[in-house]
């Protein structure tokens, strides 16, 4: 969330956010609204002030106590229709609050849609295979380590089974991941997906994702992230500086619906609605080169993960349509993918200045005294079973066959997936 002065004294910059975004809003009928509640809070609290007033003269029983009397009830009455006005306004400046996009970095590109993304980096060699590469679901399958048909028995579309190697590949993928990322000086946290609506609104998930988050019958959510939590975790606090920067590492189930992706993805284990993840954060000081320095950072620690999987990989910056409400800058890292001569998303980091902060008011003393918001950030550090596609594709073998990456050897206890010990 922007701060109303900011909106107010830099309105042209807040329309062009929008506009780089292509987020609904008009940010003329808000200051509206804005000028409206600051009329009616005046009013009503110098009404109040009079009320007072007029209520000691009543008590004093002077000569005018009638005619005191008939004016206390005009004005109660008068205060009443502009205290109901307000909250009536209120409401509507919230909602309109709520839709008001983040700046985004000078750096990032215009674009309509994800495939205006701009590529900044390639790494690795694509596999070079002297047969047709077959994708993750025949391979999975053949080597008994995937089953979506029962998969979708028991969980509807996009249900999945892992089995056997895959389910080891996964533990061992984990081990690995928790030992690279707790080396980067992160504070492990095991998460609740099971979160509030104010969780998800000070995050900046809500109102404009709903349609993707599953809904309890007590009107709660299950997250698609382990952020949401983590950010949380410290709403309503005042941090120590000496503490500042924070680096966790949240480990959660995470549920999506996927509504926005009708007909994608639509067989495997790339697009699924539940799946386990490790999320880096970041909170650092209210500092814009920090901030840009910390995303640099998180983004780095996630391809040099991948890096030492030897995936083949690619990291884009994403357009201003591509952006989220609450995101200043992001990058996606996307591993090759064999079957589809691709690269697909990985994961994604992102950094929000004050903008989720100041929703879930987290701030931190500075030296002189000053309440400060702090900066936020996050990027993906692992997702399961999405990696396991590109892992299992990029180290296949002509008889169906799967190496192990190094890395992994010495934790799952084998250099080879073959079927033949199931």
């Amino acid at each position: 969330m922007l701060d109303i002065k900011f909106i107010r004294d830099n309105r042209d910059l807040v329309v062009a956010a929008a506009n780089k975004k292509k987020a609904v809003l008009s940010v003329d009928a808000l200051l509206s609204l804005d000028d409206r509640r600051r009329e009616l809070t005046k009013s009503i609290e110098i009404k109040r002030a009079e009320q007072n007033f007029t209520n000691d003269q009543i008590a004093a029983a002077g000569p005018d106590r009638d005619s005191l009397i008939v004016r206390m009830k005009e004005l109660k009455q008068t205060l009443q229709r502009e205290e109901a006005e307000l909250v009536s306004v209120l409401k509507d400046w919230q909602t309109l609050m709520l839709a008001v996009p983040n700046i985004p970095d000078v750096s990032v590109p215009d674009g309509n849609d994800e495939k205006d993304n701009q590529e900044v980096k390639v790494w690795g060699d694509k596999p070079l295979f002297n047969f047709s590469p077959k994708s993750h679901v025949e391979l999975m399958t053949a080597l008994h380590m995937l089953d979506l048909e029962r998969g979708s028995k028991v969980s509807g579309f996009r249900g999945y089974f892992l089995k056997g190697d895959a389910v080891r590949l996964t533990m061992a993928i984990w081990q690995l991941a928790f030992k690279f990322f707790s080396e980067k000086g992160f504070e492990p946290l095991i998460v609740p997906s099971l979160v509030r609506r104010e969780t998800l609104l000070g995050s900046g998930y809500l109102p404009q994702g709903e349609d993707d988050l599953y809904r309890t019958q007590d009107g709660d959510f299950l997250a698609g992230t382990g952020e949401v939590a983590v950010m949380s975790y410290f709403a309503g606090e005042v941090l120590p500086h000496a503490s500042l920067p924070k680096k966790l590492l949240a480990f959660s189930p995470c549920f999506r619906r996927e509504a926005g992706s009708h007909g994608k993805d639509t067989k495997g284990i790339m697009r699924v609605h539940e799946f386990f993840k490790f999320e880096q954060v970041v909170l650092c000081e209210a500092n814009h080169t920090e901030s840009v320095k910390y995303h640099e950072w998180l983004n780095r620690n996630t391809e040099e993960f991948f890096e030492l999987l030897g995936l083949p990989y690619r990291t884009v910056v994403n357009c201003g349509a591509d952006l989220g409400l609450g995101q200043v800058k992001k990058y996606d890292i996307e591993l090759w993918v064999p079957s589809e001569k691709a690269y697909r998303e990985i994961g994604s980091t992102s950094y929000f200045h004050d903008f989720q902060t100041r929703r879930l008011n987290i701030r931190y003393k500075e030296a002189s005294g000053k309440m400060t918001f702090v900066h936020s950030l996050n990027a993906t550090a692992l997702p399961v079973p999405r990696a396991l596609v590109s892992l299992i594709e990029n180290n296949q073998r002509e008889d169906g066959s799967i190496v192990i990456p190094k890395a992994l050897r010495e934790i799952f206890g084998r250099d080879l997936i073959t079927g033949r010990n199931q």
